[in-house]
């Protein structure tokens, strides 16, 4: 297989089997350090279970599955230390575009936020958000489609299924109890 070009950039992936093979692409070597760490820190947990007592104590099992992984990301650690690093792509350009990271931080905004201000105000501005970047369409096509798809989860999960949702600064039962007045006939 022939190595991909790294100018291509027509949407397609170079994920393919083969794709890179001898070289290093930028962030790949960070990737697998933090892969190796993950692996360290869930062994020394799986440690914490009872320690290296016997092979039926309740870590064992934990012990031997977090010491592969730990022994695999060494493997993949030295593998790809070795390659050389791939010319003509950068980490902002090719691996993290800048889209990438404010998704990231609206996720985490989102997380924050949760709490605090409940669902229905965190998930309006998340969506509205994210729809307007992402699809660089007027803020009309925005607000219909995240508020639309805002209502239509919210009526599925809290009214349907009856999934409670943080509450925060909506008024969540008034509007429940509203709506079943509504129903009911009883407004």
């Amino acid at each position: 297989m022939t190595t991909p070009v790294p100018e291509h950039h027509d949407g397609t992936s170079d994920a393919t089997p083969g794709g890179y093979e001898d070289d290093r692409r930028p962030g790949e070597l960070g990737f697998a350090l933090i892969m190796l760490a993950a692996s360290l820190g869930l062994f020394w947990s799986a440690y914490d279970i009872s320690g290296f007592e016997a092979l039926s104590a309740p870590g064992a099992i934990p012990m031997a599955t977090t010491f592969a992984m730990v022994v695999t990301a060494l493997i993949v650690v030295l593998r790809t230390a070795r390659l050389p690093l791939i010319r003509g792509e950068g980490m902002i350009k090719d691996i993290l575009p800048v889209t990438v990271v404010v998704m990231v931080l609206f996720l985490l905004g989102y997380a924050l936020l949760l709490r605090p201000l409940g669902f229905l105000p965190t998930s309006a501005l998340f969506l509205i958000a994210a729809i307007k970047m992402l699809s660089r369409r007027s803020w009309g096509f925005t607000l219909v489609v995240g508020l639309g798809s805002l209502v239509v989860v919210w009526l599925i999960f809290r009214i349907v299924f009856s999934v409670l949702m943080p509450a925060g600064v909506m008024p969540e039962a008034e509007f429940i109890q509203y709506f079943r007045n509504l129903i009911g006939g009883r407004v």
